[in-house]
């Protein structure tokens, strides 16, 4: 099989991650925080350095690391939270959020609690920031999410410059990075950024089941969880220390484990090589796709960044029907709407969809042959 949906889960892992993870979890089976044995302390040991590799790669040594089981978790203790405060009414998003985000605002702005507003981005896929400056002058935000990348398209958002902006009005400010964290350079250091969200098991080459964020511990971001936390126990509130506050239950310590083994990998191999791979494999995807007239590809302008994400449409075959064509000749991807239907919108091609195709360090010339015979074949059928 040759495998073009890392957007959704990168596959394969670097060999390291595998191995570790096996090896950790065979002879480091406790609990953190549940014990003070040898086990549970290299359990609570493995988890703090994880910490502060997080912390290194996204350039905050002063933020706070929480880890969820996925981002999805992770944005809604931050959405909710921030709502939960009873100050929150204007909330801007851009066209590419994920339904992780989407869903969130939705259940709250039906109750009339809040109101979502898009920020404006051109037709030409750049962020209008003129146009964003004056929606926040017309309507003050409270909070400004932005997907750091879309999944649906790749375009990588100017994250630093929209929240320059928000922050001239003090809002909070939550950037997704599930798609480019350990791949696209951001300095989450910055006090303008208060959220980032990551996902351990795409872009950080990691498992599943081990995500979370970093975020600006100076907020007091209430509680929408509860549980143990094997700290406090007789205080029937959530403990007030982070990250105890937001991590509630028993942590997925194998998922941490492998988290720990690809943020090593990342690092010893470079955030600039990976992107730069990345932006090469991409490329060679972009030029397959075009040799054929079938094929229309959605959102890709020049003069854009993006991360190795390419959505396109077959003429005449729709998304879910080429999926399944592309499957029976060995070739994984992604289609219809990709958790994120605003973004479809955003490019015309909701409700079907499309066929989305994503590379990685891992994806090689076997991979790209494989594609073109697959594509060759179904020209011919055409």
């Amino acid at each position: 099989m040759a495998y073009f949906d890392n957007a959704a889960t990168t596959y394969p892992k670097p060999e390291c991650v595998y191995a570790f993870m096996d090896s950790f979890y065979r002879h480091n089976g406790g609990n953190a925080g549940r014990g003070t044995y040898e086990q549970a302390a290299n359990a609570g040991k493995l988890i703090a350095e994880t910490r502060q590799r997080i912390q290194k790669l996204l350039h905050c040594p002063a933020k706070q690391v929480v880890f969820e089981p996925t981002a999805t978790i992770a944005l809604n203790v931050i959405i909710q939270g921030l709502i939960s405060t009873g100050k929150i009414s204007s909330v801007y998003i851009s066209p590419f959020e994920h339904n992780a985000v989407t869903r969130t605002l939705h259940h709250f702005e039906k109750k009339g609690l809040i109101k979502v507003t898009q920020l404006s981005v051109t037709k030409g896929m750049r962020y209008d920031l003129e146009r964003i400056r004056y929606q926040f002058d017309s309507e003050k935000p409270d909070i400004v999410i932005v997907s750091h990348a879309s999944n649906v398209c790749g375009l990588v958002a100017p994250v630093e410059d929209i929240f320059v902006l928000a922050k001239k009005h003090d809002a909070a400010t939550v950037v997704d990075m599930s798609q480019t964290a350990g791949l696209v350079y951001l300095d989450c250091g910055l006090q303008t950024i208060d959220f980032a969200v990551f996902a351990g098991h795409k872009t950080l080459y990691g498992p599943t089941g081990i995500s979370g964020f970093v975020m600006n511990s100076a907020i007091d971001l209430p509680a929408v969880f509860f549980g143990g936390t094997g700290f406090e126990s007789a205080n029937q509130d959530m403990p007030d220390s982070l990250p105890q506050k937001y991590e509630f239950g028993t942590l997925n310590i194998a998922g941490v484990a492998g988290l720990y083994a690809a943020l090593r990998w990342i690092e010893e191999t470079g955030i600039q090589n990976i992107w730069e791979k990345e932006q090469e494999h991409r490329q060679k995807l972009l030029d397959i796709l075009r040799r054929y007239s079938f094929i229309r590809i959605v959102g890709s302008k020049e003069g854009c960044k993006y991360a190795g994400i390419v959505s396109c449409v077959f003429d005449g075959i729709s998304s879910d029907s080429a999926g399944g064509i592309l499957s029976e000749r060995g070739i994984s991807v992604r289609t219809g709407l990709d958790c994120a239907p605003l973004a479809h919108q955003f490019l015309g091609t909701y409700p079907a969809g499309t066929v989305r195709f994503s590379v990685s360090w891992f994806t090689n010339d076997q991979d790209f042959a494989d594609l073109v015979s697959a594509l060759d074949d179904i020209e011919a059928g055409l």
